[in-house]
C-alpha cells in the first residue's frame, strides 16, 4: 500500500514539475496563431461553416459572390505572417514541442509549416521533434508525404489524397471523388504505419 501511495505521489510531483516548465506566454501566443491559421480554412472548406464565411465577409466588406477569393487572399496573408513568427520562435527555442508548450499547442508550428512553402527547410526539425516525442510521429508522416507529393513522388505513409468534383455522365449530377496519392511499396504501407 505504501509503495502504491509513493508511486502516486511521485506521478503527481512529476506532472506538477512538468507543467511548471511550460512557457505560458509562448503557449498563449501559439494557441492564438493556431486559431487564426484555421479560421479561414474552416470558412472555405467546411460547408457547415458558411455562417463563418458570411460573418467574415461582413467584417471585411467582401462583395457578394467573391467571398472565396477574398478568404483565400486573407488566408495567404495570414500564412505568410504566421510562418515568419514561427520561424522566429524556432530560432529562439527550437521546435516548440509538448515539453515547452504542452499538447495540443505543440502542433501549431507543424500546421503553420505545413501551410507554407518551407516544408523542405523544416522537415528535418519536424522529424527530430517526432523522434524525441515532442510531436506525434503521425504529423511527421503527413509532412513527409506532402513534401513527396509536391515533388511528384510516391508517398511513404499514404496520408495524402485529393478530393475533386465532377459530373456523373449517366445522371448529370455533381459528385465528389477521392483518390489517394500513389504510395511507395503499398503492400507494406500498414507495416510502416505501425512502426510510425
Amino acid at each position: 500500500m505504501k509503495a502504491c501511495l509513493l508511486s502516486l505521489l511521485l506521478v503527481v510531483i512529476f506532472r506538477a514539475s512538468a507543467q511548471q516548465s511550460l512557457n505560458p506566454h509562448l503557449k498563449h501566443e501559439l494557441d492564438s496563431i493556431y486559431h487564426v491559421d484555421q479560421l479561414y480554412r474552416e470558412a472555405m472548406m467546411v460547408p457547415e461553416q458558411h455562417y463563418l464565411a458570411d460573418s467574415l465577409a461582413a467584417v471585411h466588406h467582401f462583395p457578394t459572390g467573391q467571398e472565396e477569393a477574398h478568404l483565400m487572399r486573407l488566408m495567404l496573408q495570414t500564412d505568410s505572417s504566421n510562418i515568419k513568427r514561427i520561424s522566429a520562435v524556432i530560432q529562439q527555442y527550437g521546435y516548440p514541442g509538448k515539453s515547452l508548450v504542452g499538447t495540443p499547442t505543440n502542433e501549431t508550428a507543424f500546421y503553420v509549416i505545413q501551410h507554407s512553402n518551407r516544408i523542405p527547410q523544416y522537415l528535418p526539425l519536424i522529424k527530430q521533434a517526432a523522434d524525441r516525442g515532442e510531436l506525434s510521429f503521425r504529423l511527421y508522416a503527413m509532412m513527409l508525404d506532402r513534401e513527396l507529393l509536391q515533388h511528384n513522388k510516391a508517398q511513404v505513409y499514404g496520408t495524402q489524397g485529393f478530393n475533386f468534383g465532377g459530373t456523373n455522365a449517366k445522371t448529370g449530377k455533381p459528385e465528389q471523388h477521392n483518390i489517394i496519392w500513389p504510395i511507395q511499396d503499398p503492400a507494406h504501407v500498414n507495416e510502416r504505419r505501425k512502426k510510425a
